[in-house]
């Protein structure tokens, strides 16, 4: 007879997520509760851009954006409909928003109030990041002081009066998204994190004694890349040196209060849209990269959808992500045992490498006076970590299926009409939505919120998160809440970090960069190449990696960095007698925001090619080309010296028909 063993006791699995909104609060609500009886466990809500850049709908900077990336909220109206049927007491709820958190965590409060829930008993997480967007994301819309203020007074707040909420997610995961080492990973997220400490315990505004629990409330949101042995390792050191840092530098006594707590997003930036079916493996074993180590596993979980390298995944496609975490919890034994690394040389000497490695770039960033004093550096260095990511593609050193080896594949089953678009209406209706909205509110109250409000940010030493409350309460919006603070802080303009960066590219580059010195021999002047990014979408990799191989390649290269209007793109291809327009666009609002450059071109004498690149359908590039676009370039066109091949010939064609009769030229 078999020795009956009994049942191994479990333990609990993560939080698990996915990461989603789309085009309405209404429509949003449908997919959560959905998803929720699908057995995801928490929510993680996904804001479109002028949300999370403090733009009403019907603001001239929300064109084409509205409902793309994410669920737009601009009141607490949007509140009440995106959780309808939901119950917020005993909800986990993590918002993806950051410069705006304090007022999304403000209108959260707001209605959680109305519902009749004390706000103590709320849990969920705002991620509240500001620096990783100066470094990757671009959703910031305040300078560094002002941004790091308002942190500070969200985090102030909740461990007064929402204990049981997370106020900050430290975020590597866009980090690594930018180009970053799992050493850079690292220490830049733990130099952001003291910075943020530092700040809150120099401010006064949390009494000494209960200091330790806003140590205790810091989380973090990390990456987890393909090579899962040094995820599992980077892990393992983040827990290390953050357990370290919480003793050390905060005396922390309290090892629960020092733990690492932290979500995550395995890379997105790893997604291809060639052969997009083998995302789904890599997905899978990005997972084991956060879980397989007990002692460092993540304590939240979202994956993205195997098909976001080609547009919005559907509702079955982010069930399918759900159900990769819940057959790896249910299914197999993962949670029935300790720690399965314990007593690893393997996984000990890699861990620390990497703590090692990343003590000695974290100690280099406090020494040159803390993160936010060194962005323009730390972005110039990810800009370089990614260049020679991009350039180990190219020449095959890193090897990715599908995109630069074992290319030849059957047609995929699954990519026929694999991508969710929203409905063109969603826009003109939001807009409509937000002014009947302002129709209809206590006018003398909301005056007298913002007046607060104004008055609030002129003090240095004043409490933010009292008036922005005040604010949402009465009925004010996302746009009106920016606006009022723009006032008094101004906007910001992150470093491009393209000023010093150097590809490692081969000889394909060196051959574009001997046929451009010709060119500008014979024609008298350089190829000229003005890159945009219209509209809010801050992810700027590419636009970023493309300007440093052009350059490296003998073009002149203009680019002034992100969030740019058609009219300010326009008005700098003229200025700059430009031959080559390239506009790079991820976050779905081509179809609107191209037409709208090539507009102004015509109007400003703009005779110049216009080439796009971004996550764009096939029959949205078709749209395109037929109005005047050159070429499209999506993630599958990854060969840059090829491209920037392709741009010259562009350039060439354009100085000969634009060369007088019997020139040269």
């Amino acid at each position: 007879m078999a020795e009956n063993r009994g049942t191994p006791k479990r333990s609990q699995p993560w939080v698990m997520r996915t990461y989603s909104g789309h085009s309405s609060a209404r429509a949003s609500n449908e997919l959560y509760r959905t998803n929720l009886a699908r057995g995801q466990t928490g929510l993680s809500i996904a804001f479109d851009l002028p949300t999370q850049t403090g733009y009403d709908p019907d603001a001239p900077e929300a064109a084409g954006e509205v409902g793309r990336v994410g669920v737009p909220v601009a009141h607490l109206g949007h509140i009440r409909q995106l959780f309808e049927g939901i119950p917020v007491a005993e909800m986990n709820t993590s918002m993806t928003i950051n410069a705006t958190a304090a007022w999304l965590l403000a209108l959260y409060v707001a209605h959680a109030e109305e519902q009749g829930v004390d706000p103590s008993v709320l849990q969920g997480t705002t991620q509240n990041d500001i620096l990783k967007e100066y470094l990757s994301s671009g959703t910031y819309i305040f300078p560094p002081g002002p941004s790091l203020r308002l942190t500070i007074d969200t985090i102030a707040y909740t461990v007064a009066k929402v204990p049981r909420w997370n106020p900050i997610n430290i975020c590597s995961y866009h980090l690594q998204e930018a180009g970053a080492t799992p050493v850079q990973e690292i220490a830049y997220a733990l130099a952001n994190a003291i910075e943020v400490l530092d700040g809150v315990r120099s401010s006064s505004k949390v009494p000494a004694e209960r200091f330790d629990q806003v140590v205790g409330r810091i989380s973090f949101f990390v990456n987890a890349g393909v090579r899962f042995i040094e995820e599992t390792a980077k892990m393992r050191a983040f827990a290390a040196m953050w357990d370290r840092i919480c003793k050390e530098r905060y005396g922390v006594a309290d090892e629960r209060l020092r733990r690492f707590r932290y979500g995550v997003q395995v890379n997105s930036l790893g997604l291809t849209e060639a052969q997009p079916e083998n995302n789904i493996i890599r997905i899978v074993l990005e997972t084991l990269g956060v879980t397989l180590s007990k002692d460092a596993r993540a304590r939240a979980i979202q994956l993205p959808a195997w098909n976001e390298a080609l547009g919005l995944p559907r509702p079955w496609d982010q069930q399918w992500s759900l159900r990769i975490q819940q057959i790896l919890a249910y299914e197999s034994d993962l949670l029935e045992y300790d720690d399965i690394f314990e007593g690893s040389t393997v996984i000990a000497r890699k861990t620390n490498e990497l703590v090692d490695a990343a003590t000695a770039e974290l100690e280099d960033v406090l020494e040159r006076g803390g993160a936010f004093a060194v962005v323009d550096e730390l972005k110039a260095r990810l800009v370089r970590s990614q260049a020679e990511r991009v350039a180990r593609i190219e020449s095959g050193q890193q090897m990715v299926v599908g995109v630069n080896c074992f290319t030849d594949s059957a047609e995929s089953p699954l990519t026929a009409d694999s991508v969710l678009k929203p409905e063109p209406a969603v826009a003109a209706e939001l807009a409509a939505d937000v002014k009947a909205w302002r129709q209809h509110r206590d006018h003398s109250a909301l005056r007298r919120a913002l007046d607060e409000l104004r008055r609030a940010a002129e003090d240095p030493g004043a409490d933010l998160m009292t008036p922005t409350l005040a604010l949402a309460r009465a009925g004010g919006t996302t746009g009106e809440w920016a606006a009022a603070l723009r006032e008094v802080f101004g906007e910001y303009r992150a470093p491009t970090g393209v000023g010093g960066a150097r590809g490692a590219h081969g000889d394909e580059l060196a051959a574009v960069a001997a046929r451009a010195r010709s060119l500008a021999e014979r024609t008298g002047a350089p190829a000229r190449l003005l890159i945009g990014k219209p509209g809010l979408d801050g992810h700027s990799n590419g636009a970023e990696q493309l300007a440093v191989a052009a350059r490296d390649a003998g073009f002149e290269v203009i680019y002034q960095g992100i969030r740019l209007t058609p009219e300010q793109i326009a008005a700098a291809a003229r200025d700059e007698d430009v031959d080559v327009v390239g506009l790079s666009i991820l976050s779905g609002s081509h179809l609107e925001l191209v037409p709208a450059v090539l507009d102004q071109l015509r109007a400003f004498g703009v005779d110049a090619t216009v080439v796009v690149g971004g996550i764009i359908p096939r029959d949205d590039a078709e749209v395109l080309l037929g109005k005047g676009v050159a070429a499209v370039y999506t993630p599958k066109d990854f060969q840059l010296a090829a491209i920037l091949g392709e741009l010259l010939d562009e350039v060439e064609r354009r100085r000969e028909r634009l060369a007088p009769a019997g020139s040269s030229r």
